[in-house]
């Protein structure tokens, strides 16, 4: 039998992963309800991405919470399709089984959320089941629009600020940092089989799989790297405009969205774009002085 300080202690187990991100999820400045919810969303988000790369722990109670044998915790497929089913339950007015749902529920119902990026981000992790590498850079996009743009348009959905505009500039920053954090793992993303590398921008650099298996990164690997830093820097400026279309404490979150990735390139940049010998991560004083030049630049 599962007793609820097991789930409390298996939840608490997935949103104490908040604090790896390369941006702040639910930072201490935003209304308590504000902070709930996202947390409650980034609970979810979290959760079906430790379900499609396979990264729930042994032990935990996930397949039976979500109506399966335990056995089944590693048929990624049937755990995602268990998972939307569940999730489901919350838009047809049910009760979901599982307790991450079950907190997302009411968050769903208050905010008026829809399904659809719910089931985005599901549907990315099925993707990355059965597609592991990118012929060029608009799949690439593509898939960012399933695996990242949803986080974005549900936190303006829940701070109540979504327009066309701000979700348009939301794409872009959330795309940049799918593409950042693909390139901070590319050498952990190899070892599950993922390349998130266009294939058209590996041949045009000269890179072949093996230069991305070695333990340092060449010049050509450098050099792609490099290129694709540029586009997510790119991206970033184009969506920074939605830091400045917004006031108070909600500027200060989105800016921080937007610092984290300057800060993941910083840190990309310093390790001259070798990310084979370890995942270049972002200090907190990097984050908070690119917060301070972001707000300068959209206050």
């Amino acid at each position: 039998m599962v007793t609820a300080g097991t789930e409390e202690t298996q939840s608490r187990a997935v949103l104490d992963k908040a604090a790896r991100e390369n941006f702040p999820v639910a930072p201490f400045f935003l209304p308590r309800a504000w902070r709930d919810d996202l947390m409650a969303v980034y609970g979810y988000a979290r959760l079906v991405d430790d379900i499609g790369d396979g990264d729930l722990p042994p032990g935990r109670d996930d397949a039976r919470w979500l109506g399966l044998d335990p056995a089944a915790t590693d048929d990624r497929l049937a755990m995602l399709d268990a998972f939307e089913k569940d999730l489901r339950r919350i838009f047809d007015g049910g009760t979901p089984g599982h307790p991450l749902l079950r907190t997302l529920a009411p968050v769903v119902r208050a905010r008026g959320l829809t399904p659809e990026p719910f089931l985005g981000l599901i549907e990315a992790n099925r993707q990355d089941q059965r597609v592991r590498r990118y012929a060029d850079y608009d799949e690439l996009l593509a898939y960012c629009e399933l695996s990242a743009n949803p986080v974005g348009r549900l936190v303006l959905a829940i701070t109540g600020t979504a327009t066309p505009e701000r979700i348009r500039h939301s794409d872009a920053v959330c795309t940049a940092l799918q593409i950042v954090e693909h390139l901070q793992d590319v050498a952990e993303d190899l070892a599950r089989d993922r390349i998130y590398l266009p294939a058209d921008d590996m041949a045009r650099f000269g890179v072949t799989e093996a230069d991305l298996a070695a333990p340092t990164g060449g010049a050509q690997v450098r050099a792609l790297v490099k290129y694709e830093a540029e586009r997510a820097r790119d991206l970033l400026n184009e969506g920074t405009p939605l830091v400045g279309s917004v006031h108070g404490r909600l500027k200060l979150l989105l800016a921080g969205f937007v610092a984290g990735g300057r800060a993941a390139l910083a840190a990309v940049e310093a390790a001259r774009y070798d990310v084979l010998a370890g995942a270049p991560k972002a200090t907190k004083l990097g984050l908070l002085r690119e917060v301070g030049s972001t707000l300068r630049r959209e206050g």
